[in-house]
């Protein structure tokens, strides 16, 4: 996921007030709308756009101002569209207007995806606003609809948005995430939405304008999950971006594998916060998205195995730090690899139940110091530096 300015302005008409019998003839006491005025006017303009968004009425949108981008969310299936404007900055009979949007995806959202915008509006001779064009507020992210129009395709248990793609496309889509979703399901448990948002834009640059990146801190990522850690039931859906550039270069099982990965992400948040270390989560993810597969650690982390039969094998478990998008990708690769076979040996020597028990006592603490090493103790009954010694050795079992 703007922060809320409070409105400032009725001090200012007090004053206006108190002085009016003076000086009756200035412009900002007189017959011209004031700032609290025309805040009110544009707010009413926008109020009526966000009708005809949810009430698909181009018309009356368009006699709010500028249709484009109407076409482009029209098919958007949408249960609430809202803007309350935060600040109204006026240039004679132009004005810019920041705004938060609000809007909620039917079916998906417990609540609402909130984003700031920035719209221009203009006042005609009849002194009525009209919208002019509407952005990103200054370093927000994109939404799908800015990229141009959004195609929809659902599946049993997927929402797949996309730009610039093909139904077709988008259908092979929503196919890996109907099937990804009761794979988690069946690891994880079914304490969760059941069902996954997946935003599929025209490229590698599209996905960065969605994610408020530069497109080189994701190049030769195929996907990632947004969403607000701890997943309480005010926090909207979470959205999986795929990189289409990256996900094209992946064969059937690789392409199963990313989105099973992502749709674990999905469903683990509510129990996913600052005490969870990378490895865990993105290892977990791993593993079921692995799980089914019949993948071997060999052909699963190549780059991990190289390190080991180096003689180079990692003396501790990956830090977060290791999981930065930061063009190192041998050692992203190898992060990711050693957080998979962590969760993988729990697995294996402990126990699925067990492996899910220690991931949700690692949240549960809340905090990060402390949370793996008491979560170990009491699912798994070892301290870290056993643990650790453990890993290291099933590293080498499996890949020496």
């Amino acid at each position: 996921m703007a922060g809320r300015r409070r409105a400032r302005g009725a001090g200012v008409r007090g004053l206006c007030l108190l002085l009016a019998p003076l000086f009756v003839g200035l412009v900002a006491c007189g017959g011209r709308a004031g700032p609290d005025r025309a805040r009110a006017d544009v707010q009413r303009v926008l109020d009526r756009r966000a009708a005809a968004v949810l009430g698909h009425d181009a018309r009356a949108y368009a006699a709010t101002g500028t249709a484009t981008g109407y076409a482009a969310l029209r098919a958007v299936p949408l249960a609430a569209w809202s803007y309350r404007v935060t600040a109204l900055h006026r240039a004679g009979d132009a004005a810019t207007a920041d705004a938060e949007l609000s809007y909620r995806v039917a079916g998906y959202d417990r609540a609402p995806v909130t984003v700031g915008r920035t719209l221009r509006l203009a006042r005609d001779g009849s002194g009525r606003w009209s919208v002019a064009s509407e952005k990103p507020a200054g370093k927000a992210a994109q939404q799908l609809w800015d990229q141009g129009a959004v195609r929809v395709v659902r599946g049993a248990h997927s929402l797949v948005l996309g730009v610039g793609q093909t139904d077709e496309r988008l259908r092979a889509f929503a196919g890996l995430a109907d099937d990804a979703v009761p794979e988690v399901s069946a690891a994880w448990g079914t304490d969760w939405a059941g069902h996954v948002v997946v935003l599929v834009p025209k490229s590698l640059d599209g996905m960065a304008a969605l994610l408020g990146s530069p497109p080189s801190s994701y190049r030769g990522i195929a996907a990632v999950t947004t969403g607000e850690t701890g997943g309480g039931a005010k926090a909207p859906a979470d959205r999986v971006i795929v990189n289409p550039d990256a996900y094209a270069m992946l064969g059937r099982v690789g392409r199963q594998v990313v989105l099973t990965h992502e749709t674990t992400h999905v469903a683990t948040r509510a129990h996913t916060n600052a005490a969870t270390p990378l490895w865990l989560s993105e290892g977990y993810a791993d593993w079921v998205g692995y799980r089914d597969t019949g993948r071997t650690p060999a052909e699963a982390a190549p780059e991990l195995q190289r390190a080991v039969t180096e003689g180079k094998a990692p003396a501790a478990l990956p830090a977060d730090g290791d999981f930065g998008f930061t063009g190192d990708t041998e050692r992203l690769a190898t992060a990711y690899e050693g957080g998979w076979l962590a969760c993988r040996m729990v697995a294996d020597r402990w126990g699925e139940v067990r492996l899910d028990a220690f991931y949700r006592a690692v949240g549960a603490h809340g905090k990060r110091p402390g949370a793996v090493e008491s979560a170990l103790r009491s699912t798994l009954g070892v301290t870290l530096a056993e643990f650790t010694a453990d890993w290291q050795a099933y590293l080498k079992s499996q890949l020496g």
